[in-house]
């Protein structure tokens, strides 16, 4: 549950899920200059991963910052220090969602073409019913979920919007995976924030 508070806030109808989105959750304003921030002041990199064996490029540029090392597509990822513009949507991020999350990892779309394959959020360091705090800045993306187990329900997509925020909790990960899809119809950036916390 989000903040009482929180303006046009809305529970996604998806089954086995816990689902919350605010489409503005920065006003405009601020999301423009945070998006501005955010391009200039993080360490992006481009990391390489293994695919049916051979070494790729991921479809994206990437940073990892916190207090805690996290290891997820066979990468291991040493923290960098919290910065002042991460500091500022982590507190305001807790204070709507009132969890703590010690760690955020970055995403850079540089076009439509960059893109995220289905997975889930589930590694054992976040815990039993982790909870996934996602802000966008940028380009309009569709955002889409798939159950893992019930192949009888229909993939359900969102439109994740510029200052938005996507609150995934309970058992949404175990239940389902979700994806950010290639398109030729986007050619502007989007940049977005998954914060997390990381146990142990």
């Amino acid at each position: 549950m989000l903040h009482p508070d929180l303006n046009n806030t809305h529970k996604l109808p998806i089954p086995d899920a816990d689902v919350w989105y605010v489409p503005a959750f920065f006003p405009l304003k601020e999301a423009d200059r945070l998006l501005d921030s955010l391009q200039q002041k993080i360490n992006w990199k481009q990391e390489q991963i293994k695919i049916f064996g051979k070494e790729q490029p991921m479809p994206r540029l990437t940073a990892w910052y916190g207090d805690k090392i996290y290891t997820y597509s066979g990468l291991q990822n040493k923290p960098q220090p919290w910065i002042p513009v991460l500091q500022e949507i982590r507190q305001q991020i807790i204070v709507a969602t009132g969890k703590e999350y010690n760690s955020v990892l970055l995403n850079y779309y540089r076009s439509g073409q960059d893109s995220m394959g289905w997975h889930a959020d589930d590694e054992r360091e976040l815990g039993t019913e982790p909870s996934i705090a996602s802000v966008s800045f940028g380009a309009t993306r569709r955002f889409g979920f798939k159950h893992r187990y019930n192949k009888e329900l229909k993939n359900k997509y969102i439109t994740l919007q510029h200052g938005s925020l996507l609150l995934m909790q309970g058992q949404t990960q175990h239940c389902w995976k979700h994806s950010l899809p290639k398109t030729s119809a986007i050619t502007g950036i989007r940049i977005n924030l998954t914060f997390r916390n990381i146990i142990g």
